[in-house]
């Protein structure tokens, strides 16, 4: 009888041992998903990467308005410039993967990552991909003593004198640079490539006429082609664009060519998928707005609303076209 009781209470022993640990393991699950619900309770914090001013600063700005209007919550741009971006986006891949912490990115973070190898994060596996905010082509500009109006006069002017002529790009391994040496590589023209640090001196070089060619974004290129100091000859879109609906596409005379920035927010990896999706959704409703199509439009973009999987997919496929492009162009970041 003794050893009956004692085999029974040894039974009741470890099932209840079992159901304390279940109640526990529930208990920690039920908070788990009562923090994700009630998310956000403080304010989120959107890294740029770049000084003020430029088209991920411009874009992520006036998102993160709308955003903290659905949340509820501040949203506060934070600019960390430096080494091409990635001393922000670093920032953020070691960042707490909770949500309220993301880094605004673009292109340029796929083109850097394809010809760098000694990056500070994985630009796959460091980040979660949140949500795509617009995308948009270059503008193909040059300076005013250029005599260029169109993408025919420019191949012909390239293709006159090759070799003679500078186009400026933000950096090495920039979206510029892989633009316009695409370019290079679909017309089978020569121009010198001439890396700034950083779009600003560029731009500014383009103006004065130390360089003759810059293909870059609205945001960087639209105020001084609106203030005449600069002229716009083309645009990189596949088709003419609503955005610059004047411009003819590089395309019209070489086949085949295209070339389209995006802008986007990501978060560090880990981050919960309930909250990737929450601000998804979040920020797809703010660019479904009307008044959201006018300002990109203005900015030189068009909004470009989808899902976080389909963003991934996006940044997974544009690395290995670039490094292709890398190789054969001779693209480093040295």
């Amino acid at each position: 009888m003794r050893v009956v009781a004692a085999a029974f209470a040894g039974c009741v022993s470890a099932r209840a041992r079992w159901q304390v640990a279940g109640l526990l393991l529930a208990a920690m699950v039920a908070g788990t998903a009562s923090a994700q619900d009630a998310y956000p309770t403080r304010a989120l914090t959107i890294v740029v990467p770049y000084p003020p001013g430029g088209s991920n600063d411009v874009f992520a700005r006036r998102v993160a308005r709308s955003l903290g209007e659905a949340l509820r919550q501040a949203v506060i741009i934070d600019n960390r410039p430096g080494a091409s971006g990635n001393i922000g986006t670093a920032l953020v891949a070691k960042a707490a993967p909770d949500g309220y912490t993301l880094v605004a990115v673009s292109s340029s973070m796929v083109t850097n990552a394809a010809v760098q190898s000694n990056l500070p994060f994985d630009a796959i596996k460091s980040f979660q991909p949140v949500a795509m905010l617009a995308r948009g082509p270059f503008i193909a500009a040059v300076s005013n003593d250029v005599p260029v109006r169109d993408p025919a006069e420019l191949l012909a002017w390239l293709k006159a004198s090759p070799g003679r002529f500078n186009y400026a790009s933000s950096g090495l391994g920039s979206s510029n640079q892989f633009a316009t040496e695409m370019f290079k590589a679909a017309s089978r023209t020569f121009v010198v490539h001439v890396p700034y640090r950083g779009m600003g001196p560029a731009v500014t070089d383009l103006v004065s006429g130390q360089v003759q060619l810059l293909l870059a974004s609205g945001p960087s290129l639209l105020p001084q082609i609106r203030a005449g100091r600069i002229r716009a000859v083309g645009i990189t879109s596949a088709r003419p664009s609503p955005i610059a609906p004047e411009l003819q596409p590089l395309a019209s005379v070489v086949p085949g060519y295209e070339f389209e920035l995006w802008w986007g927010f990501l978060a560090p990896a880990g981050t919960p998928v309930a909250i990737v999706e929450r601000l998804n959704a979040e920020v797809n409703r703010s660019l479904s707005a009307p008044a959201m199509l006018q300002f990109m439009l203005t900015e030189g973009a068009l909004p470009a609303p989808q899902s976080a999987a389909q963003f991934a997919a996006v940044i997974a496929e544009d690395i290995p076209r670039w490094q292709k492009l890398a190789r054969q162009q001779s693209i480093s970041a040295e």
